[in-house]
């Protein structure tokens, strides 16, 4: 027979762990494309602009601060904000963000990106809502090239992108399903001409209301 102070420590030891089972639980079921604390360089503080300047396109639609998130507001074209801090690696490097389309049919992240001593730009939800690639390989824009693939966004959802530059190829991955791998032998990148202003490192999006948070950048 157990006694009676046993039997109460039982159902303590047992209920502290029911409540670390929950809480643990919790932790590990993050929001969708959240990027765990302490992973890299935070870009974005979720309060200012901070090295982050709006992009200087002609027609630009407004850049500010809601509820922890950059709001890029609808341009006659694009809108945008562009890296004006220290200089950040150009190669070796991971870069995640959650990106969403608030409005629009184009584009809501357009990630021009340093490759060495070249560029590139990542496009989601191009040409129309759902072109996908790399912009441009070989004088081929995202459209074009063999990196090119469709996929339909929802505009409201958060989409968690991961990109990652390493002197033998680019790769990226949209809420944790890799979407290209695009080795780097052979291939001459460069960027459309409308977005030279995202240099060195932009987010921009095309004629969409698009919001962005948890910009974060690592090296590897």
């Amino acid at each position: 027979m157990i006694q009676p102070r046993l039997a109460r420590r039982l159902r303590l030891g047992l209920a502290a762990g029911a409540a670390a089972l929950v809480l643990g639980g919790t932790a590990a079921a993050q929001a969708p494309g959240k990027s765990p604390a302490g992973d890299g360089q935070s870009l974005f503080d979720g309060a200012t602009l901070g090295s982050w300047q709006p992009t200087k396109f002609a027609r630009g639609g407004g850049v500010s601060i809601q509820d922890g998130q950059i709001v890029l507001e609808v341009g006659g074209a694009l809108s945008g904000i562009t890296w004006a801090g220290p200089a950040l690696p150009t190669a070796g490097y991971e870069l995640t963000l959650d990106a969403m389309r608030i409005d629009g049919s184009d584009f809501f992240a357009g990630i021009t990106f340093p490759v060495g001593d070249e560029f590139c730009s990542l496009i989601l939800g191009g040409w129309g809502g759902q072109t996908v690639g790399l912009s441009s390989l070989n004088g081929r824009d995202a459209s074009e090239n063999d990196t090119s693939q469709s996929i339909e966004f929802t505009s409201g959802r958060w989409y968690a992108v991961r990109l990652r530059v390493t002197t033998a190829k680019i790769e990226a991955w949209l809420d944790g399903r890799q979407i290209i791998t695009q080795p780097l032998a052979g291939v001459s990148l460069s960027t459309r001409i409308e977005v030279e202003p995202s240099k060195p490192l932009g987010i921009a999006s095309y004629r969409t209301k698009a919001a962005l948070k948890n910009l974060r950048l690592k090296r590897i």
